[in-house]
């Protein structure tokens, strides 16, 4: 690898490994494993085929890996999301992103040119437009008219315009004119275009505040932990969680700490109304997520993966 020896004078001399035919099927099914040495350190380029399974997953085969050839192995990416950088570097796996990045800890070398879509933007999304593109991606991207998407969320011209040309305006997505209706676009597939917009999406949480259960049960969607464990395999939280747009109904009642773990629930001011991308009794998985992103609990995490995972086999499957 060129780039390896270019940047830190790492010497890569690729090598037969005879043991490459005990791999399992299923690391072979995941991954492309070249042997190789760096500067005499008996090493695995691991490339992946498709998209990365959860961290601890990757972890396990990795490990696999290392066992059956004797060698410390290293994934190898032609790009790599913010987030993905996140987790790898927390749980220590060597990776390199060709012309962007080297984490080889094992060696004691990281470095870091860029990493895609890492650069932050100030200017945050309105609530409308956040909504347009969450209900977008949930359509499958592809393209709809903002006529029907309106509609769907309850928006009025107004509203619509405004959303659609910040979209339009950060370069999420791109708008055109077709005859008197008005069309949404991009040739991203909603994965993609998630990771990307999330530099501009906003936690939809304002505020958490405290109401007795009797008062809430019924008129409102779970929130947080509560809804993450509907959609999971993650246990349900001590303290129920709701989520509104209004916490005014219970001005005489709620209060800004938990008081009383066995009379209250917590009740999430959103800044939209998660209704209007609900599909049941829970807010929407992308909300959900973007709510709980910087909750770094290993076992949140996954949960969280398992079920965005579930929203891009929908997603996609609505492709047009």
């Amino acid at each position: 690898m060129e780039y390896l020896k270019y940047v830190l004078g790492i010497k890569t001399v690729y090598q037969e490994n005879k043991n490459m035919q005990s791999l399992p099927n299923y690391i072979l099914a995941r991954y492309d494993v070249k042997t190789v040495t760096l500067d005499g350190v008996r090493a695995a380029f691991v490339y992946p085929k498709n998209e990365l399974d959860s961290v601890n997953t990757v972890k396990k085969h990795l490990d696999r890996i290392r066992t059956i050839l004797d060698a410390k192995p290293v994934l190898v990416f032609d790009r790599l999301t913010f987030r993905q950088k996140e987790y790898l570097l927390r749980d220590h796996v060597p990776f390199i992103v060709e012309g962007k990045q080297i984490y080889l800890p094992f060696m004691a070398a990281y470095l870091q040119e860029r990493c895609d879509g890492e650069k932050r933007n100030d200017k945050s999304l309105l609530p409308s437009a956040q909504l347009l593109l969450l209900y977008f991606i949930y359509q499958g991207c592809g393209e709809i008219l903002t006529s029907d998407a309106a509609r769907a969320l309850g928006f009025t011209a107004t509203s619509i315009s405004r959303a659609s040309k910040q979209l339009d305006e950060t370069g999420l997505l791109k708008t055109q004119k077709r005859g008197i209706q008005k069309v949404l676009y991009s040739d991203k597939m909603p994965e993609k275009l998630f990771e990307e917009a999330r530099r501009y999406l906003m936690n939809p949480v304002k505020r958490t505040v405290y109401v007795p259960k009797k008062d809430v049960k019924g008129r409102a969607l779970f929130g947080g932990y509560s809804a993450l464990s509907e959609y999971s395999m993650l246990n349900p939280p001590a303290v129920e969680c709701y989520a509104t747009d209004s916490i005014s109904r219970w001005d005489k009642s709620m209060s800004g700490t938990l008081q009383n773990e066995n009379d209250q629930c917590a009740v999430e001011l959103w800044r939209y109304d998660p209704k209007k991308l609900a599909d049941g009794k829970c807010v929407d998985r992308l909300s959900l997520a973007l709510a709980l992103q910087d909750d770094k609990d290993e076992r949140t995490e996954e949960a969280v993966e398992e079920m965005l995972a579930q929203v891009w086999r929908n997603a996609n499957g609505k492709r047009n």
